[in-house]
């Protein structure tokens, strides 16, 4: 994974409030497949009242606020003001959502992308987005694409997968666990994605190269998780 090793407590502003922001929209889709309208609604209901369940129950201790941004909210310009109104907070991000190399994707396929970047990049030259951005968490595909644009937006830490990611879950409840009971960001994503391989892994199993070699599974592949910036930032 591309971070460092070395283990830093998040220099979080003394007195400043600690803020969650969720990025959470699902759309009713799973691996590509196009599914019934009334399954695809229900699809989407779920998974996101479960990942808000999971959020909810895990961090609700550990943050001032957790801002959660779904359905119609869950857009780019919501995002933009939610990181906006925070202030000089120190913020956590989860992105919770599907994607595509270069951007995430939010309600309605609305892209946080280029553009969302480049804008919140010229309000920080001008002094006028001082949020401290800590850690973001990516559950979007091909998620390492975005790693450079939040690092360059002030991110101390940010993960991504370097495919397609099959793996939301365990991952993202064990990322959780380990994340704000006080592991590393990379310990967190490292073992969350042990666990999901680990797990998913008896349904794909690992396949043989033309050298005879067993190697992981397309789909498990596809899911790895690289780390950068700070990966030794702790909660």
């Amino acid at each position: 994974m591309s971070a460092s090793k070395q283990a830093t407590v998040s220099p979080a502003l003394p007195g400043s409030p600690t803020i969650l922001v969720v990025f959470l929209e699902n759309g009713g889709r799973v691996g590509g497949v196009d599914l019934p309208h009334w399954a695809a609604l229900a699809l989407d209901r779920l998974s996101q009242a479960y990942a808000r369940a999971a959020v909810w129950l895990q961090a609700r201790r550990h943050y001032d606020r957790i801002v959660v941004l779904e359905e119609e909210q869950a857009t780019a310009a919501h995002l933009w003001q939610a990181l906006l109104d925070a202030g000089d907070a120190t913020l956590d991000v989860l992105m919770l959502v599907h994607g595509q190399n270069g951007y995430a994707c939010g309600h309605g396929d609305n892209q946080v992308g280029a553009d969302f970047f480049d804008g919140l990049r010229a309000l920080r030259a001008a002094g006028l987005a001082p949020f401290n951005l800590r850690a973001v968490y990516q559950m979007n595909c091909y998620g390492q694409t975005l790693a450079p644009e939040w690092l360059s937006i002030g991110a101390q830490v940010v993960n991504g997968s370097v495919g397609v990611n099959w793996l939301p879950e365990p991952s993202l409840s064990v990322f959780l666990t380990n994340w704000l009971g006080g592991a590393t960001f990379q310990q967190a994503v490292q073992r969350s994605y042990r666990a999901a391989s680990r797990a998913l892994g008896l349904v794909w199993r690992p396949q043989a190269s033309r050298s005879g070699v067993r190697q992981p599974h397309d789909k498990i592949a596809s899911s790895r998780m690289e780390v950068f910036g700070n990966g030794g930032l702790r909660r």
